[in-house]
């Protein structure tokens, strides 16, 4: 049972990455954006790519990877997300849709089709009391927690996340008092899309490679932002790591359904509380 425990706790952690991103921008911007389909991805095999020319140096290769994520998400945002504020959600998911997909036949065309195989960074294990656990994953989870002290530090202390916050909950209001607020919306995407790629590089150690990889588990952390609350950056990390528990029980007694499992509690959510859009 504490094997379940930690996978549970380290899918939750990945779904936190990807999905603090898509809470900002959905609950910010009101944006669908499956276009962090693509940043996650594109992390994924930037860290494929580096990973060949830094073996041996994992953390140096996903920092870079990340990096390189960045300035990609800021020309997808400049050029296409930013003509989308203000527009309909039909408008704002056939873009952001059609980018994702544009993407992964990119990748296709760079990379191929095949999985890349990558194994545990770290590759020891932890033993304690007679349990055998990896220490990657343990450290998965560690990072998630301090990025959410981080962020919580950064939304509440710096100019920055303290204007982002407001823009939350009256982006006219913002606006009125001079501020460029789609220059912040930039900020938000950017931060958004290094977070959805730190959680690809982080995740694909432990899972398939591959150019589809982002989204079905795109579909998971839209799950988790609407149980948490659009914009709701302290339930996006309660409900990333309750669902991710959900699965990972469900998993155990029922491996077909762990997914189903996360659905079911987001219509069970929606029922009691839809969302305003």
């Amino acid at each position: 049972m504490i094997h379940t425990i930690v996978y549970g706790f380290t899918i939750g952690a990945i779904l936190y990455f990807i999905a603090i991103g898509l809470s900002l921008t959905f609950g910010m911007m009101r944006v669908i954006n499956f276009a962090h389909t693509l940043t996650y991805t594109l992390g994924v095999y930037m860290l494929v790519s580096l990973g060949a020319l830094f073996k041996g140096y994992f953390v140096i290769a996903a920092m870079i990877a990340v990096v390189v994520v960045i300035p990609i998400s800021y020309l997808i945002e400049r050029c296409i997300i930013r003509r989308l504020y203000g527009e309909s959600l039909d408008h704002t998911f056939i873009a952001t849709f059609a980018i994702a997909l544009i993407g992964v036949d990119t990748i296709k065309w760079i990379w191929g089709v095949l999985p890349y195989p990558l194994s545990d960074p770290i590759g020891e294990y932890l033993t304690i009391g007679g349990l055998t656990l990896p220490i990657y994953r343990i450290v998965i989870v560690m990072i998630a927690i301090l990025l959410f002290i981080g962020l919580e530090f950064f939304f509440r202390k710096s100019i920055v996340g303290k204007i982002v916050v407001a823009a939350l909950e009256d982006r006219d209001g913002v606006g009125c008092l001079g501020i460029d607020v789609d220059h912040y919306f930039s900020i938000v995407f950017m931060m958004g899309s290094a977070l959805a790629a730190l959680g690809g590089v982080l995740y694909a150690p432990i899972s398939s490679v591959h150019p589809y990889m982002g989204l079905s588990i795109l579909l998971l952390c839209f799950a988790v932002v609407i149980v948490g609350g659009m914009g709701n950056l302290r339930g996006t990390f309660v409900s990333a790591l309750a669902l991710g528990m959900i699965m990972a029980v469900t998993a155990r007694y029922w491996s077909q359904g762990a997914e189903t499992m996360v659905f079911i509690v987001m219509a069970i959510v929606l029922i009691f509380r839809p969302i305003d859009i």
